[in-house]
């Protein structure tokens, strides 16, 4: 990880003195009152990801986070021998590490509610339905693809993990709106296809042998809506925003919204509760995973970084 630093002049011998000292830190560069706002000192150095959360901690009790300025990057590679060696200073792996204050501050960005958060899970709900009217799996992988309401899962299991009620609060309130205005939407837009003639209730109730499975949610619900749940926080958390993709065609929250506002529009009641209930388990289901990946991350880290301390050889 790269780490930019603004510090107050005050400060930046001990900052720079730690920061040497350590062999887990490399590529220290200091500019002398090269800041403007805040003033002072920038700070560049590189870190393993091993020991982020350890250097930004210490930071933190010096002042820096109030007095100055922090900022980390992800250093895609790094070719070079003092690269390597720094690296071999770190305990275990670097995918296992979890730079917290980095994971804090994507969550607080994904509750911030964005009119693109709105608009794309409500055009992801819109497709989910006309995959229902059309019974096409192809349509609700797309519908699953679009849809951004994994982020926000991920801040709420975040939240309650670290027993930040702010995000907690946020994260739920957003999701509440966001699946609320999706389905309210997507109802009006299925009353304007209904009086078209476009649909009718004969498209919930017929046989749908390729997406009858989203109002009729059983055990294998609850199991891939855990997985999804641990496999997408360990994806943000390593680093690894690639396999969130894959979470997202495997979750059936999406269709599930898309599923429930065509059955009110068109009022198939037996559907309605089948849907909810899918939509409630998948978002439950992930939710709870991801607290428990996240307690479960933070206990074997801090018992591999206990047990370094104790033999660093």
């Amino acid at each position: 990880m790269h780490l930019r630093l603004i510090v107050a002049p005050d400060c930046t011998d001990r900052v720079v003195d730690q920061l040497v000292g350590d062999a887990r830190v490399t590529n220290v560069v200091v500019l002398a009152g090269a800041a403007r706002r805040p003033a002072g000192d920038v700070v560049h150095c590189d870190v393993t990801r091993e020991a982020t959360s350890d250097i930004l901690a210490w930071l933190k009790e010096q002042g820096v986070y109030d007095d100055g300025s922090v900022a980390l990057s992800a250093v895609d590679a790094a070719p070079s021998r003092n690269a390597w060696e720094t690296e071999r200073a770190a305990p275990g792996a670097p995918d296992d590490a979890v730079v917290w204050d980095a994971v804090v501050d994507q969550a607080f960005a994904e509750t911030r509610g964005s009119w693109a958060f709105y608009a794309f899970l409500t055009l992801a709900t819109m497709i989910a339905a006309i995959a229902v009217v059309t019974d096409s799996a192809i349509l609700v992988v797309g519908a699953m693809v679009v849809g951004p309401e994994f982020g926000v899962i991920a801040a709420l299991a975040l939240g309650l993990a670290l027993h930040k009620t702010t995000l907690v609060s946020g994260a739920a309130v957003l999701l509440l709106k966001g699946f609320l205005v999706a389905i309210v939407l997507t109802v009006a837009a299925a009353l304007l296809a209904r009086a078209a003639g476009w649909i009718d209730v004969g498209n919930i109730t017929a046989a749908r042998p390729l997406t009858g499975f989203i109002w009729r949610p059983d055990k294998w619900s609850a199991v891939v809506a855990v997985l999804a749940g641990c496999a997408g926080v360990l994806s943000q958390t390593a680093g690894r925003a690639n396999a969130l993709v894959g979470v997202f065609i495997s979750v059936t929250t999406v269709p599930a919204a898309g599923d429930l506002a065509l059955s009110v529009a068109l009022w198939a009641p037996s559907h309605i509760g089948g849907s909810a209930a899918q939509l409630g388990i998948n978002l439950g289901g992930m939710t709870v995973a991801g607290v428990i990946t996240l307690l479960a991350q933070r206990a074997l880290w801090r018992l591999q970084a206990r047990s370094w301390s104790k033999n660093p050889s």
